[in-house]
């Protein structure tokens, strides 16, 4: 286990693929692991040139937890925001992207290129805007750019997303079956991942760290970020988007949203994708993250 006090906390980390390689930091999205990050996926990006970086972001995985900070009020957070204050969440989108710089610069890397999925898009925008020094090339995948305009989640999904889950530690069948559920309701329609395959991962992700609150807290910080549209028009970097066009969770206008407002950005859309990354679609996605690094 390979943790580095960043930031003020600690964070965990790999290191794969050839030291003159790329660099390539993977950020994933709201409650997930690392693990998100498949390593027939990182195997691939590594034969493309790419030394991959991963991490868990805090609170969740074997990074830092915050459950001392217990279950954010969403309620009063959207109540906060409508009323133009700054919402009172034990951490922020931009504490995160933080966190990744300074995981960075742990490491002795000048500049990297950023790749997050979901909320990991969020991140890797924040980390564009707020460390650009930072960033060779940013992806955003599956994200938006907080445009509270924008069209929401189909009602399955966000259900999906937001309902109670099992607490692992009493009820683990109960937790893998409602992790199960939820890959299947946002996952990507084309491409449907056999269930014994979602259930060794889900097992695997319990194996490595039961934490059900973090997603809770950094849900939270989703809510509380701001439209950050106006800055990423600012952004010089080489950008990609990629976003699946069947995504019932972040609709594909948040992905084209984002694309409009960079400035640099090429967008990649992919047919019969959800909200996950089933590998048929590996060598698109690859592809995309390819397109930004190549112009850096």
């Amino acid at each position: 286990m390979t943790i580095a006090k960043v930031n003020g906390i600690d964070i965990w980390y790999d290191v794969i693929g050839p030291d003159d390689g790329k660099p390539i930091l993977l950020i994933s999205g709201v409650g997930t692991q690392s693990t998100r990050w498949k390593d027939d996926f990182v195997a691939m990006l590594v034969d493309r040139g790419y030394r991959v970086i991963k991490m868990d972001n805090r609170d969740i995985g074997l990074s830092q937890k915050f459950t001392e900070h217990g279950i954010p009020d969403f309620k009063a957070i959207l109540m906060q925001k409508a009323a133009g204050q700054t919402p009172d969440v034990p951490f922020t989108l931009s504490d995160m992207a933080a966190d990744s710089a300074a995981l960075l610069d742990h490491l002795g890397i000048d500049a990297a290129h950023i790749c997050g999925f979901s909320m990991g898009g969020m991140i890797v925008q924040l980390m564009a805007i707020e460390h650009p020094h930072k960033v060779l090339s940013m992806t955003s995948v599956m994200s938006n750019t907080g445009n509270p305009d924008l069209p929401k989640a189909t009602d399955e999904a966000s259900a999906a997303l937001t309902r109670p889950r099992p607490d692992a530690t009493v009820d683990r069948e109960g937790a893998i079956q409602s992790r199960i559920e939820t890959d299947k309701v946002i996952g990507s329609p084309a491409y449907p991942i056999p269930e014994e395959e979602l259930r060794a991962s889900a097992e695997a992700d319990l194996d490595r760290s039961i934490h059900p609150t973090g997603f809770a807290r950094q849900y939270a910080a989703i809510l509380a970020t701001r439209d950050r549209r106006a800055e990423l028009q600012q952004l010089k970097m080489p950008v990609s988007v990629i976003h699946g066009v069947d995504d019932p969770l972040v609709r594909v206008e948040g992905g084209r949203d984002t694309a409009e407002n960079c400035p640099t950005a090429e967008l990649f859309e992919i047919e019969g994708m959800g909200h996950n990354f089933p590998r048929e679609v590996y060598e698109q996605v690859l592809d995309g993250i390819d397109a930004a690094a190549n112009r850096a």
